[in-house]
């Protein structure tokens, strides 16, 4: 029977603490969201981190310090410590936790990109704190910098951990950048393609357009990757059906949609995994435990790590 990797995206920098009651903000909120989506079915869980007072994302290590170790200590579930942070901070702070813990995982942007959030201010209008309507705002003019020196150099920083990638591709041209990187020997097979569709400044989410990226990746590949997919936003359901339809893997979470249906807030990230659970279940596939995507990913296991430290 196919295995399929669910990966929970658990509060990213996207959303505001103002759109969501349920978004996860307090150090202890992330590691409840995390640990229930483990115990949901996902078998690795993307991790962020925010400010407890404001909401604000934030790459301080210690903010990770705080959620990581009871992560480790109550689940068995792949950490993933995200590199792409947020567009507005630098790549030495983007960089900074997931180099102290040395994940297992670490998710890696392969391109710069327009980064255009501004659309949410058409549902969302009012603000509890006083960076976010700015932060949206000013999204019609964010460049998500991504650059081959920035590339490389989180992929050597990385290196001697043996922390892995997962590839976020928000178009094909970063399907090439990875290929790119593994010709040169800086990224090693199998690759975990994670395609990104429905993000403003990115790759939409028109059925054609995920299955542009698979042939793409396919093509590019071959039997040396694992292809995963997130749809952002109301997307986010139908572009996963599509990639278990095909042979893929899933990424859910309240980083990337925070719905769980037309007009309902997802009240948990568990929410979200359940709901994907039922769709992998009802194809006839089986959900992969963290230990069989450790397999499939060629991961160097938990005890390899500092996240529970």
């Amino acid at each position: 029977m196919n295995k399929v990797i669910i990966t929970c995206a658990v509060t990213g920098a996207i959303h505001t603490p103002s759109m969501s009651p349920h978004l996860p903000v307090t150090t202890d909120e992330i590691a409840e969201a995390a640990l229930g989506a483990a115990e949901a079915g996902a078998a690795i869980v993307h991790l962020h981190a925010r400010d407890p007072a404001t909401g604000r994302p934030s790459q301080d290590p210690e903010l990770f310090r705080r959620f990581l170790p009871t992560i480790a200590a109550g689940s068995d579930v792949v950490i993933n410590i995200t590199t792409g942070g947020s567009p507005v901070q630098t790549l030495k702070e983007r960089l900074a936790p997931a180099l102290h813990f040395a994940p297992e995982l670490a998710s890696l942007n392969m391109g710069s990109m327009n980064f255009g959030l501004y659309e949410m201010l058409n549902r969302f209008k009012t603000f509890r704190h006083d960076w976010e309507e700015p932060y949206l705002r000013n999204s019609d003019d964010l460049v998500f910098r991504n650059s081959f020196r920035d590339i490389e150099y989180i992929l050597r920083s990385c290196a001697d951990a043996g922390t892995r990638f997962e590839l976020e591709c928000y178009d094909t041209s970063h399907l090439y950048t990875a290929a790119h990187f593994l010709d040169r020997g800086l990224l090693q097979a199998p690759l975990f393609i994670q395609s990104v569709f429905g993000l403003r400044g990115g790759a939409g989410a028109h059925y054609e357009d995920v299955m542009m990226m698979r042939r793409t990746a396919d093509r590019l590949f071959g039997q040396d990757y694992l292809w995963s997919v997130l749809g952002a936003g109301r997307n986010q359901m139908p572009v996963a059906a599509l990639s278990l339809a095909t042979g893929g893997n899933v990424r859910v979470g309240i980083e990337d949609s925070l719905w769980d249906g037309p007009g309902r807030l997802a009240r948990s990230n568990a929410d979200q995994v359940r709901r994907i659970r039922t769709i992998i279940e009802a194809l006839s596939l089986e959900v992969a435990t963290p230990d069989e995507a450790r397999r499939m990913l060629r991961l160097k296991g938990a005890s390899q790590t500092r996240v529970g430290a």
